[in-house]
């Protein structure tokens, strides 16, 4: 995250892929926009915060274009294994990528939309998004960010005034237009596209942009660039983890090749440490579940490897994907003593401390917000008894990188379980009464700040 007000420095660079990658699509001619939440913060670190509110409708709820970047919408083709059955025939069914632009650390920057209208790729859908499936939108990109999961950011959430019929939500509900801003929306499923159709040149393409644009590293080798995918996907599933945290649809046309996370749908924070807790109701067999989520990752990125045999040897592929289950052990190490609050000593220390955390949760069934806020800084308070000795041991090791002088220690955890969200929606719902969510978010932002 920037630390200074940025400018604005739009880009284009999507159109260097060419036609083959996106089809140029308008969007919905909305019957009303109405704010209900832009996010300065993120705003601020793309030169967009001193949008006057009038022109953030006319830019997010209208799509009139920015100045300097997309000339008109765009959504992306792409294939993908959907609950492991492979699929050719989705792409941004509901979304688009709207423009594109450096932050203050030079990263290209996306914005996509959720919500904004059909396009060649809704097959049967209304393209539309729900009202209340944006306001979990961002509570779940606040609450991740704050955890120090990579993920995307909710910048902007519009209703829009249409009446939607959903299976799901008690019908007719309201909608939206969402816009989020993320670090690409390339996606494991776009390589698979190129994969399925043997396009060996657009392949090649996609390489170079992926290694030249989103990794900062000029070149086209195939097998570098599954080695970066590995390692942040490592990452992205450790920290999954480390926040207790579950997406719930885990296909890999919803893995960027950024693991930056983003398109949260049957999200769901775990309540305890359960490794079979699943966020979607209609994940019966628990692929997607809680403690599943770096297997299901690695899965995808073996579908990348795949994929990019297209334009490689298979050896140096598999060599690289053996990094990823030790990469996500080192990852989860480091998540977990972050949370905690604490310094690493060295690895058979660390992992011990790791593996006491997760077993006593595991087994005491303690809720993981409260365990990890009475933890933090390696002072584990007196009621926690005799079941938590081992922890108490190994994190006596560790010195504290942060002592808890922030006020937020003084409160209680803050947590993001579904019957909250379902109660932050209920006065929306009722009488368009959002204090509560405001209430949320100032939350979850001092927990950010208490922890980073």
């Amino acid at each position: 995250m920037a630390s200074t007000p940025q400018a604005y420095r739009p880009e284009q660079t999507l159109l260097t892929l060419g036609p083959d990658f996106y089809d140029p699509v308008a969007a919905a001619d909305f019957p009303e926009t109405t704010l209900r939440f832009r996010n300065d913060r993120a705003a601020a670190d793309v030169g967009l915060d001193t949008l006057g509110d009038a022109e953030w409708l006319a830019h997010f709820g209208r799509f009139q274009p920015l100045p300097g970047t997309l000339p008109q919408p765009l959504a992306l083709r792409y294939h993908g294994h959907q609950f492991r059955n492979y699929n050719p025939d989705i792409g941004d069914g509901r979304g688009f990528t709207f423009a594109q632009m450096r932050d203050g650390d030079g990263r290209l920057m996306d914005l996509g939309t959720k919500g904004s209208g059909q396009t060649p790729w809704s097959r049967f859908g209304d393209g539309r998004l729900t009202l209340k499936g944006g306001i979990r939108e961002i509570l779940a990109t606040e609450m991740l960010e704050a955890l120090n999961v990579p993920t995307s950011r909710t910048l902007s959430l519009i209703e829009t005034g249409e009446e939607l019929a959903r299976g799901d939500e008690p019908s007719p509900t309201r909608s939206a237009v969402m816009v989020r801003l993320s670090h690409g929306h390339v996606r494991i499923g776009t390589f698979q596209r190129l994969a399925y159709l043997r396009d060996e040149v657009n392949m090649s393409r996609l390489v170079r942009y992926v290694l030249t644009n989103l990794y900062d590293e000029p070149g086209d080798d195939p097998v570098r660039l599954l080695d970066l995918v590995v390692g942040r996907t490592a990452r992205l599933a450790a920290r999954y983890m480390a926040a207790g945290f579950v997406h719930g649809v885990l296909n890999s046309d919803n893995i960027n090749v950024t693991a930056e996370s983003f398109d949260y749908g049957p999200w769901r924070f775990a309540p305890t440490w359960d490794p079979a807790f699943t966020a979607a109701y209609f994940d019966h067999q628990g692929l997607y579940a809680f403690g599943r989520q770096p297997e299901a990752i690695g899965w995808d990125v073996m579908q990348l490897a795949s994929s990019l045999r297209l334009i490689a040897e298979s050896d140096p592929l598999i060599a690289a994907l053996d990094g990823f289950a030790p990469r996500v052990q080192a990852e989860l190490t480091a998540a977990v003593l972050w949370r905690l609050g604490l310094m690493p000593v060295d690895d058979l220390t660390d992992r011990a401390t790791v593996r006491a955390v997760e077993q006593t949760l595991r087994t005491t069934g303690h809720p993981i917000d409260r365990f990890f806020f009475d933890a933090f800084g390696g002072a584990l308070p007196d009621e926690y008894g005799e079941p938590w000795a081992a922890v108490r041991t190994t994190i006596a090791g560790h010195r504290p990188r942060k002592t808890r002088d922030d006020g937020y220690w003084a409160g209680e955890p803050c947590a993001m379980l579904i019957d909250e969200v379902e109660a932050i929606w209920a006065p929306i719902a009722a009488t368009d009464d959002w204090s509560m969510l405001h209430e949320k978010l100032s939350h979850i932002r001092r927990m950010g700040a208490a922890l980073a």
